[in-house]
């Protein structure tokens, strides 16, 4: 053969050889070395570097690269392994790991990764084949779908209850009036909890870089999960019960610190409230029409033309009277703050900024400057402890005037046009990072900086809301789901998220109630506020160019509604305080999906039940469509009291129920122990001395961890609480409650123990101190009464229960019921 004969085979030779070479898909492939030091395992394979710490007997953590790995860093993450024995059993085929929680079996030909429980079942594992991969610079991590395996999590994403068949990215964005069926939106949090055949564990993705999550959409193979770019890193978490899982998470990236408590109160907002006369109107109203309320949130129109740190002079002449007068009805105020700053000679803010050096910069060393509310903008870099410091002292003067909420909004970083560029660089602690590594954490790093600038200049707990996020936002604020529509399935849409949220860490959420977009029929915002009356942050909130949407502007009645909802909101304050107690101690939330306490229960996923939630342990909430005239509801395991007649219905039953706007579907769990209070129009205002103990007869044992603080200060920190458990064990009849633990005084002196579906009887005894039972008749929607659209009177609902009252102390408390 001649070489002009012999060329075309010699260059098709090279060239597969180098299409060998370059694979478009590259495998970790197998392991070369392992070396055990401590809890890490440091593995060494053919194309990667992997690195797997045992975090604590329930929780390991997995990093993989193709290159050695990086110091470690996490925006997330701000707990540090906790001791944990462990076994390992080493051969030439894998590597296990034993604590007394789980196994982790690590295949080595090729590299791959198993967790299964200590008895050996199959909990999660690396789908054979694929396990994790990179294509260019994107990882994925490749995981088996079990049979019938569900998914639940990802914080706020839209879309049903169990995430399987579909696909969600991360990318926080701003998504004025959103579809129910958008992906992304505001907020980043890429932990998600997996349940099959009785099992259920998380994982947890700190990769702050687009990552995408597929539940099996457009495939019948795997789940997986992946970023653009950066390290393949997570943290697998098993426990028996789901909420240990959701509490073993909250460990790893922090809980919410205790709110101030006015923050749980009703808060009345627009976009937007001005001047100021037309702020202390607003108040003002509230109070002569006697709806419980202690918030009153300005939204961007307070400013002199949208530039932060500013006020309207025209609109707000005197910022820190209006402050001080709101104050003297009871209300905190809350700002709205974006970080834009304008650029703008003679600015304050803008020339500080500049002199101080904070701004995000163009890889070239120019400022960014995009174009949002003011105009043309610069944006502080909130990856720098300079940026963070420069912010926290112009925080500052909001709080000089009275102001005791910061409002964190635009902070995906939102700007016109929505395409930041993939150069603009951050500090990212002094390891500057472009855009697209940045972006997901731009909002943790502004509300961090917002919440210790006030905390710092209040003294006292301020209160913080954001709209974008990422995991580890529960340390520093609540978050709402953003702009929102005034339609039917946004209502129930906003249900989801907020289960969802709860369940991803974020137990402070709440929703624009009545939607911020377009103008609510009188029903949908009558049931709107029934069901804001049991979420965590109840906030009314509608957009510029709507209708008036305060609880006047429906009619009578739908104010006499709402009020009554709002009534009872309050009176229950002493139950939900101590529920956000227990968020903040455990990270169970407040509001909670079926699924969480009847996790393998198929029902509760049915697309029929998936808006129904308890909130705290005791109630069940089962939201409809205001136009719906009958609404199936779906009972879980237990006994069930219907909140207004006591009715009781058996668990584990489906039941077709009439609705009427009157009323919201409410449910009480049997065994329920709920503290109320007596009405105030205010969490300033001081209630009466009675502590309404209300008990519901149950088959079950049940607990109920009772908290009270000055709910202001940070004096808890010191031990400035009153806690006590309060048990009740049906088997023997008894109430207990225990020593009270925390150096402060309650503020009840009297328990008025209210007793539902308990047998007739003349008395109980009170350490041994013989009580007197009274007959009563109770109606839980009893303030006011309402009218029909034809004018006839609705007569609330009430049942019959017993009553005996004691004196409250603080040491053991033994009743015989």
């Amino acid at each position: 053969m001649s070489f002009k004969h012999a060329f075309p085979c010699v260059f098709l030779l090279f060239a597969c050889l180098k299409l060998q070479a370059q694979q478009p898909v590259k495998k970790i492939g197998n392991i070369t070395k392992v070396n055990i030091t401590g809890q890490q395992i440091k593995i060494t394979a053919e194309n990667a570097f992997a690195e797997i710490s045992i975090y604590s007997p329930s929780v390991v953590r997995v990093r993989i690269d193709k290159q050695p790995l990086n110091k470690d860093f996490s925006y997330a993450v701000v707990a540090s392994p906790i001791p944990t024995k462990f076994n390992t059993q080493q051969t030439q085929k894998d590597l296990t790991i034993t604590t007394d929680s789980l196994q982790l079996q690590i295949s080595k030909s090729p590299f791959a990764i198993r967790f299964l429980t200590p008895d050996g079942k199959v909990i999660n594992e690396d789908e054979e084949g694929l396990t994790t991969s990179w294509v260019n610079d994107a990882v994925t991590t490749y995981k088996k779908m079990q049979d019938d395996e569900r998914f639940i999590g990802l914080g706020e994403k839209v879309g049903n209850l169990d995430r399987k068949n579909e696909g969600y990215t991360n990318w926080n964005s701003d998504k004025f009036g959103y579809p129910t069926n958008t992906d992304p939106i505001y907020a980043t949090i890429p932990f998600y909890i997996g349940i099959h055949h009785q099992l259920n564990y998380g994982i947890f993705f700190d990769n702050t870089w687009q990552s995408d999550f597929n539940f099996g959409a457009s495939n019948n193979r795997f789940s997986s999960f992946g970023a653009r770019s950066g390290e393949m890193n997570y943290y697998f978490i098993y426990h028996k019960n789901l909420p240990d899982i959701i509490s073993s998470y909250t460990s790893l990236t922090g809980r919410m610190p205790l709110p101030p408590k006015w923050s749980l109160g009703y808060q009345q907002n627009r976009y937007s409230y001005y001047p100021d006369t037309e702020v202390l109107r607003i108040a003002q109203t509230l109070r002569e029409k006697k709806i419980p309320s202690d918030g009153i949130t300005l939204d961007i129109h307070y400013m002199d033309a949208y530039k932060l740190f500013t006020w309207n002079k025209d609109r707000f002449p005197n910022p820190k009277q209006l402050s001080s007068d709101l104050n003297k009805l009871g209300y905190k105020l809350t700002v709205i703050v974006d970080p834009g700053i304008k650029v703008e000679e003679g600015y304050a803010a803008y020339e500080s900024g500049k002199q101080s050096d904070i701004f995000i910069k163009y890889n070239d060393g120019r400022y960014y400057t995009g174009q949002v509310w003011p105009g043309w903008c610069h944006f502080p870099d909130f990856t720098s402890e300079k940026g963070r410091q420069w912010w926290k002292t112009q925080v500052k003067g909001y709080i000089e005037t009275g102001v005791n909420g910061i409002w964190n909004d635009m902070n995906e970083i939102a700007t016109w046009g929505q395409k930041m560029p993939d150069n603009v660089v951050f500090d990212f602690e002094g390891h500057p990072v472009s855009h697209l590594q940045a972006h997901n954490i731009y909002a943790l790093q502004m509300v961090k900086a917002s919440y210790e600038g006030a905390r710092e200049n209040l003294k006292k707990r301020p209160f913080l809301l954001t709209r974008a996020a990422y995991s580890g936002t529960q340390r520093y604020s609540a978050i709402w789901t953003g702009d929102n529509r005034a339609e039917e399935d946004h209502m129930l849409l906003g249900v989801r998220l907020l289960n969802s949220l709860g369940i991803s860490g974020m137990p402070f959420a709440g929703m624009d109630i009545g939607g911020f977009t377009g103008n609510a029929t009188v029903s949908l915002y009558t049931r709107w506020m029934q069901i804001g009356a049991f979420i965590p942050y109840f906030r009314n909130h509608t957009g510029v160019n709507t209708k008036s949407a305060e609880p006047w502007a429906f009619g009578e009645e739908a104010l006499e509604i709402t009020r009554n909802y709002i009534n009872l909101r309050y009176k229950l304050f002493p139950y939900l305080y101590s529920a956000i107690a227990e968020a903040s101690r455990t990270g169970v939330p407040v509001m909670r999906t079926l699924a969480l306490n009847n996790t393998f229960d198929p029902k509760v996923y049915d697309t029929r039940y998936q808006n129904q939630y308890q909130f705290g342990s005791a109630f069940l909430i089962a939201p409809f469509e205001s136009t719906k005239e009958f609404g199936e509801v779906y009972f879980p395991d237990g006994t069930w009291y219907n909140l207004y007649n006591d009715n009781i219905t058996t668990g584990n039953q489906e039941k077709i129920l009439p609705l009427s706007i009157k009323t919201l579907p409410v449910f009480v769990k049997g065994g329920s122990i709920i503290p109320l209070q007596s009405l105030t129009q205010s969490t300033n205002e001081k209630p009466g001395d009675t502590l309404f103990l209300h008990l519901y007869k149950g088959n079950q044992p049940s607990s109920f961890q009772y908290y009270e603080d000055d709910g202001e200060s940070f004096d808890y920190e010191k031990g400035s609480y009153y806690q006590r458990t309060i048990t009740y064990n049906p088997a023997t009849g008894k109430l207990q409650l225990d020593k009270v633990s925390g150096n402060y005084n309650s503020n009840f002196k009297i328990i008025c123990l209210m007793l539902h579906g308990f047998p007739l009887g003349s008395g109980i005894t009170v350490n041994n101190q013989k009580i007197p039972l009274q007959q009563k008749t109770y109606s839980f929607l009893s303030a006011i009464s309402r009218f029909d659209p034809q004018g006839a009177f609705i007569a609330p609902e009430h049942c019959e229960i017993q009553q005996a009252t004691f004196e409250n102390g603080n040491q053991l408390i033994n009743v015989d019921l």
